[in-house]
């Protein structure tokens, strides 16, 4: 459990960099996703999360 806390708080760490290093252009990518339909979120969105569960499990188990 202590791992998964770690994990969300690099999380948001690199995404406060984001933010704070490029705002216009985090601005932007927010409109993008404002005009994108739901569906291709959907998609994008779980095509990242098994990407991202292989890539733990490959190294975890490695």
């Amino acid at each position: 459990m202590k791992d998964l806390f770690i994990a969300l708080a690099l999380a948001m760490c690199l995404e406060g960099l984001l933010y704070a290093a490029f705002p216009q252009q985090m601005k932007r990518a927010i409109a993008l996703m404002l005009a994108t339909p739901e569906a291709q979120i959907r998609v994008i969105g779980l095509t990242t999360a098994i990407i991202g569960f292989i890539v733990v499990f490959w190294l975890r188990a490695g």
